[in-house]
């Protein structure tokens, strides 16, 4: 378990959410924000957010949508913890289950829901200098194959039950081939940093057996001015309406 000292008090959706995470582990920023917005959850509904960690992206579709059934499902024990303490904290309902979507737990096989969310790590075993700090190895070095993320996701799923992502754009030809075996009507969503430059990250939904189009949207850009400047906020309105009003971001029809 962390520390009291060795833990940060953030807040998300203007301060409508207050977050305990570690100061030097693994930590959730703008990402889980737009998984959460991306989500086209309705009240009474059911969602698993597959590495929930603190609970961050749970949290804020809770905090956004009312009356849904959350569960997150986290491999880390002290995230899974902080998960629960953050949820009973903004008095959201959030079902944490400790384990392995490689090894789905048991209190799960038997479970089916309208909506599945993931942020899986981004980086490839390979790839890059090792993060000094295990939890945040764990939650950004890829272990698991993303299409083992997307098949565990799609099982869990009813029929016609959505699947949103977020990762890394150049993950995207892998996420695609992943959703094209149980889905179809696939929307993609490239996340810019400012007006004209390549997306850094892309949100994508599918649909469990459906058979729509494919579907390009335009980039959601992040930034407002042309270039950063300084420590001051520049987010363009429709960021702003998300990140910090806690707006929808629509991507499937």
């Amino acid at each position: 378990m962390f520390a009291p000292g060795e833990l940060t008090r953030d807040r998300f959706l203007d301060g409508r959410l207050l977050v305990a995470q570690p100061r030097s582990g693994y930590r959730a920023a703008m990402d889980p924000v737009l998984l959460a917005a991306a989500c086209p959850a309705r009240p009474g509904q059911s969602v698993l957010e597959l590495g929930c960690g603190v609970g961050v992206a749970s949290l804020c579709l809770g905090r956004r949508v009312a009356g849904l059934r959350l569960t997150g499902l986290e491999l880390q024990p002290e995230y899974a913890a902080l998960a629960r303490e953050n949820a009973a904290a903004n008095e959201i309902g959030l079902e944490v289950v400790e384990g392995d979507l490689a090894a789905m737990p048991h209190e799960l096989r038997g479970q089916s829901f309208d909506h599945v969310i993931a942020n899986p790590p981004y980086f490839a075993p390979e790839s890059g200098t090792a993060a000094a700090d295990p939890g945040r190895e764990t939650a950004q070095r890829e272990a698991t194959p993303l299409a083992a993320w997307i098949a565990a996701g799609y099982r869990r799923l009813v029929p016609g039950g959505w699947i949103t992502v977020i990762q890394n754009a150049d993950r995207l030809p892998d996420l695609l081939a992943a959703l094209a075996l149980g889905g179809g009507s696939i929307a993609v969503l490239p996340i810019a940093p400012r007006a004209g430059r390549a997306a850094g990250r892309v949100i994508v939904q599918a649909r469990k057996g459906g058979r729509g189009p494919f579907r390009l949207l335009a980039p959601f850009v992040l930034h407002a001015a042309p270039d950063h400047a300084g420590d001051a906020e520049d987010l363009t309105d429709l960021a702003q309406a998300v990140l910090r009003r806690g707006e929808n971001l629509p991507v499937s029809d």
